[in-house]
C-alpha cells in the first residue's frame, strides 16, 4: 500500500504527517457498512501491516454519526436468504475485520458522534482508543434482530475493557450505552465537544504517530498476546520485548535527546 495514492472504493481516506484517516461516508443512512466495505476495510487493515509510513490511524463517520451497523436492506436481508455455508464465509470475514484491526501495528483511534450501533460499535471496540461526544450512543444491539451478542469478538474484547457484569448487560440486553457510562465504564478515553472532535482525535493520532512506532507496535503486540497467558508468561514476553526495542535507534535517540536536554525525534527503527 502507497497511503499518499490509495483510494479506497467505499469509504474516504486521507493521509497527512504519519496520521491515515478512514471516513465512513454514507451520512444519508448513518453510515451502514455492506458486504464490500467490511471486506476493504478488512483489506485495508491488512495492508497496513506493510504501510510503514503509517504511524496511526483515525476512524470516524461522517454527517454526525458514527456507525449504524450492517446494512438493513444489502446486508440483513441477502443474510435471511443465505444458507449455511454463505452465513459462516460472511460471519468469518467480519471476524477478520477485527483481527486485521488488532493485528495492524499501528494504534487506531476512533472518533465516534452519534449513532455507533451493532458493527459501528464492534470497530470502535476493536480500535485502540475512543474519543466520543455526549451525543454519542454505543449498542451492541444483535439482540434486538434475534442474533447473539457474542458477534465479532465482542465477547472475549468488551468484558476486558469495560469488565464482565457491564458487557453482559449490554450484550443480553442491546441498551444504548450513553456516552458518560462509556468514559465512567473505560470504554471512551474521553468525551470531547462534537465540534472538536476530529481535531482531537487527529492531534491524539499525531502525538502517537510522533512516538516511537516500533515501540507502540509492540505495546500493541504485547496488549493482544497477554490475554491468556500466566503472569509469569506475561512477565518474560515482555522482558524479551523490551529487550528488543532497547536495540531500537529510537532507544538511543531518546537517550541522547535527554543528555542533550532536547525533544527526541523519533523514526521508528
Amino acid at each position: 500500500m502507497n497511503p499518499a495514492t490509495f483510494h479506497p472504493e467505499h469509504f474516504l481516506w486521507s493521509f497527512d504527517g504519519g496520521v491515515a484517516t478512514i471516513t465512513l461516508d454514507r451520512p444519508e443512512r448513518k453510515n451502514p457498512l455492506t458486504f464490500d466495505s467490511y471486506a476493504e476495510l478488512r483489506d485495508t487493515f491488512r495492508a497496513l501491516t506493510d504501510a510503514p509510513e503509517v504511524k496511526a490511524v483515525v476512524i470516524t463517520g461522517a454527517g454526525g454519526n458514527f456507525c449504524s451497523g450492517g446494512d438493513v436492506h444489502e446486508i440483513i436481508g441477502p443474510l435471511t436468504r443465505m444458507e449455511m455455508p454463505g452465513l459462516l464465509r460472511f460471519t468469518r470475514m467480519t471476524g477478520d475485520l477485527v483481527k486485521a484491526m488488532r493485528a495492524c501495528p499501528q494504534p487506531i483511534v476512533a472518533a465516534i458522534d452519534g449513532v455507533c450501533a451493532g458493527a459501528g460499535a464492534i470497530l470502535a471496540m476493536a480500535s485502540d482508543l475512543r474519543l466520543a461526544t455526549p451525543a454519542t450512543r454505543t449498542a451492541f444491539l444483535f439482540t434486538r434482530v434475534g442474533l447473539a451478542g457474542c458477534d465479532m469478538g465482542a465477547c472475549a474484547i468488551l468484558p476486558r475493557i469495560i469488565g464482565q457484569g457491564r458487557a453482559a448487560e449490554l450484550l443480553f440486553t442491546g441498551r444504548s450505552m450513553s456516552a458518560e457510562e462509556g468514559e465512567l465504564w473505560g470504554f471512551h478515553n474521553r468525551i470531547v465537544p462534537a465540534d472538536a472532535l476530529l481535531a482531537e482525535a487527529a492531534a491524539l493520532a499525531r502525538s502517537l504517530a510522533e512516538g516511537p512506532s516500533f515501540a507502540h507496535a509492540m505495546t500493541k503486540t504485547q496488549l493482544n498476546q497477554e490475554w491468556n497467558v500466566s503472569l509469569e508468561t506475561a512477565i518474560e514476553m515482555e522482558a524479551q520485548a523490551q529487550a528488543i526495542c532497547m536495540a531500537t535507534n529510537d532507544f538511543r535517540r531518546a537517550f541522547e535527546a535527554f543528555a542533550d536536554k532536547r525533544r527526541p525525534g523519533f523514526e521508528g527503527n
